[in-house]
Parts: C-alpha cells; sequence; structure tokens
C-alpha cells in the first residue's frame, strides 16, 4: 500500500506557516525600532518547488525547521508607508494583513487533515 502524503504536505506547511507567523510577529515587535527591515517568508510554493521532495517518498524530502528559516527574506518597502524617517520599514497594517492570512492559511490546513482522517478513518472501520 503507498503511503498517504497528505499528512506530510499539511505538516511542512504547518510548519512553513509557524515560521512565517514568528517572522510576522518580529515585525510587530519591532515597529519602531529604528533602522529595521521588514522581512517575511518565501511563498510556500516556492519552498516546494526548490525544495527536493519526492511525492512517494516518506523521509527523504522532510524539511527542517534551519532549511526554512533560511528562506526568511528582507521585504521592499510598501509604497504606503515607504522607509520612515526612523530607516524602518514595517507598514503595521500590511503586517496585521499577513496575521490574519497565517491564521486564515492554519485554519484550512487543520480542516482539510480533520476531515482527510475522519475518511480514513471511515474506511478503516467498515
Amino acid at each position: 500500500m503507498q503511503p498517504i502524503q497528505l499528512f506530510e504536505l499539511a505538516s511542512k506547511q504547518a510548519e512553513w506557516l509557524s515560521i512565517r507567523q514568528s517572522v510576522v510577529a518580529g515585525n510587530i515587535a519591532n515597529a519602531n525600532t529604528p533602522g529595521f527591515k521588514a522581512k517575511d517568508v518565501t511563498p510556500f510554493q516556492s519552498v516546494l518547488e526548490t525544495t527536493a521532495i519526492r511525492m512517494a517518498a516518506t523521509r527523504p524530502g522532510h524539511f527542517t525547521e534551519t532549511e526554512m528559516a533560511s528562506r526568511v527574506i528582507e521585504t521592499r518597502p510598501n509604497e504606503e508607508v515607504g522607509v520612515q524617517e526612523s530607516g524602518n520599514t514595517v507598514g503595521l497594517a500590511e503586517e496585521l494583513m499577513k496575521e490574519g492570512q497565517v491564521k486564515r492559511e492554519f485554519d484550512l490546513n487543520a480542516g482539510l487533515v480533520k476531515a482527510f482522517h475522519r475518511m480514513m478513518l471511515m474506511t478503516v472501520r467498515r
């Protein structure tokens, strides 16, 4: 029987969302720090494309937190906010929108895993 890769993929996305959450929280925490440059992580799709993940394998494609953390990039200043007088590039409104996006993606991820888990349990019970 072929292993189910959905759980592995969902786990990797949850790890990526966790790293993005902490990067965005760091941006918000440093909103008043002079010279602080806002950061973000590369999109999850590009992480999957640049990582050697074989969907049929169970172990070789696992991410490590350091691999994903190395994908933290400095963002360009928002045109509305720009570079503030102190040299800071954090736009609170934009960072709060990212927080909401992370939460929605995590909720979707958890919901899909829960539904898939229920479907698997139904097939095993019969």
